[in-house]
């Protein structure tokens, strides 16, 4: 009598900077975790939390514990503490028995080397994959947002993530042109800390950095009525504990850079279009996708400097996730793409 042999059921794994989420087929996102793990010393048998267990440590674990991100800038750059991670998700996610060679649809950025390609093919063969097929993240975002990707129709799409943003026009299954930089949320948030410790000798942390970036009432600085926002973190002279006190629009404008990096991978696209497909963009506009696209009026900001439509997706943190797994429910249509190499 042949043994009984587990079959997992397809999935799809949104590699994030800050966040990885996993896609069980016919059950939609099931595990939305932070991409850090919390080891005591070296290698992969000393972990001591992965996910939200290790979020919560941080800056409360001992001095002997260390914070590892596999992830930066939407790549994989620590492969043993990335494959635990990956393996700790994807069996919390389908379950320790039923752990048996899922097949695997993995993101990607557009502008991935080689070497990048590779380690995250290898990470997820390690782990038991029987099948990997990789997916661009601008192309899962366009098909999570529910763009008719598979028309002969032009669609623009920004995807803004924490390490990468990913500028694409997407037309029949694929994607035609597209322009992929390490600039993302995270970037604007370091320029936010950054301004802080040298404006007013103040260190912060990130999510203190990210919460003032979401309280600007207008990323482009153009209409905020100034505002003063109550900042905590350590005097860089003394370390002790600083309250001060910050202009909102003065952190509005020392973000203003790093938004203009954005913008000019926008305008690279919009300068590059085929004409066959740029009436479908002045028709149908931009779709923002990503955790920043809820960036306050960057919509209007990026409308205005183009003169395009843009609308901001709904559910735009998890497009990428949610289009990735659109393809782990429908695998079989994978045959005519390119299997991962």
């Amino acid at each position: 009598m042949a043994a009984f042999q587990l079959i997992s059921p397809d999935i799809a794994v949104d590699l994030g900077t800050n966040n990885t989420r996993v896609y069980v087929k016919d059950k939609g996102i099931v595990v939305n975790e932070p991409s850090v793990v919390i080891a005591r010393g070296d290698g992969p048998r000393n972990i001591i939390a992965v996910g939200d267990s290790a979020d919560e440590l941080i800056g409360r674990a001992a001095g002997d514990m260390r914070v590892v991100r596999p992830l930066r800038d939407g790549v994989i750059v620590d492969y043993e503490m990335a494959q635990v991670m990956i393996h700790y998700f994807i069996s919390k996610a389908i379950g320790l028995r039923n752990f048996a060679r899922p097949r695997v649809v993995v993101t990607m950025p557009s502008k991935v080397s080689k070497v990048e390609r590779r380690t995250v093919l290898n990470a997820m063969e390690r782990i038991g994959a029987r099948a990997t097929f990789t997916v661009e993240q601008a192309f899962a975002a366009a098909l999570g947002t529910g763009l008719p990707v598979y028309e002969p129709q032009g669609n623009f799409v920004v995807d803004i993530g924490a390490g990468t943003t990913e500028v694409a026009i997407v037309s029949m299954g694929g994607i035609v042109l597209s322009q992929s930089i390490r600039v993302a949320g995270n970037k604007i948030d370091e320029a936010i800390a950054g301004f802080l410790k040298k404006q007013h000798a103040i260190l912060v942390t990130e999510r203190v950095a990210e919460q003032l970036k979401m309280d600007l009432s207008d990323v482009s600085n153009r209409q905020s009525a100034d505002h003063v926002a109550v900042v905590r973190g350590r005097d860089i002279a003394t370390g002790m504990p600083l309250t001060v006190d910050v202009s909102m629009k003065k952190v509005g404008e020392a973000i203003q850079d790093t938004l203009a990096e954005i913008l000019g991978a926008i305008k690279w696209v919009l300068g590059r279009i085929p004409p066959e497909l740029a009436a479908d963009v002045l028709q149908n506009g931009i779709y923002l996708t990503g955790g920043s696209a809820a960036l306050p009026n960057l919509d209007a900001m990026i409308a205005t400097e183009f003169g395009v439509p843009v609308s901001v997706a709904r559910d735009a943190g998890e497009c990428t996730t949610l289009g990735a797994g659109y393809l782990a429910d429908h695998y079989d249509m994978l045959d005519s793409m390119k299997k991962g190499e």
